[in-house]
């Protein structure tokens, strides 16, 4: 299953990848492996599901994106794939998914728009109601009010590895 040196690389990679021009050289140098062998063993625990995905996290508030809100719509089931994907075609739209509806909750189609300030971001989300055809759907408007942590898959525990927990 794994070894010690899957083991050390996956250490290493949950604290993040390194910000340079050849990470995986540099997460190699410190563990004393090539480049390749890093790319190889990440994407060798990728394939057995050990590792999900590797994403990037980007910090909107640090590069100066203070008004980022989150749409919810709640559209009918049979046109959130088609609206989805009209939505995600407009490059300030970060995000654009379907979650199901709670008792609570009756929205279905979500959206993230991060922007520098409240009047761009509501300017945007007008084009898109009308570009789209949004406007006769329920939705709200949610800003963040503050930032959380935001960080990757944790993989040890104290019994040892597991396939992913969330921090």
């Amino acid at each position: 299953m794994l070894d010690d040196r899957d083991r050390q690389l996956l250490e290493h990679v949950q604290q993040g990848l390194p910000v340079c021009p050849k990470p995986y050289a540099e997460i190699g140098a410190a563990l004393a492996m090539s480049e390749a062998e890093v790319i190889e063993r990440l994407t060798r625990l990728k394939q057995k599901g050990l590792i999900k995905r590797m994403g990037v996290i980007v910090k909107h508030q640090e590069l100066g994106y203070r008004a980022n809100a989150m749409i919810v719509w709640n559209v009918p089931d049979n046109l959130v794939k088609q609206l989805g994907g009209h939505i995600s075609r407009f490059a300030f739209v970060t995000l654009c998914y379907q979650r199901p509806r709670q008792a609570e909750w009756p929205y279905n189609l979500y959206c993230m728009i991060h922007g520098k300030d409240r009047a761009t971001v509501l300017a945007q989300l007008e084009q898109l109601n009308i570009a789209c055809g949004l406007t006769g759907f329920d939705r709200e408007i949610l800003f963040s009010r503050r930032c959380f942590k935001q960080r990757g898959a944790i993989y040890q525990r104290e019994s040892g590895f597991s396939r992913e927990n969330r921090g």
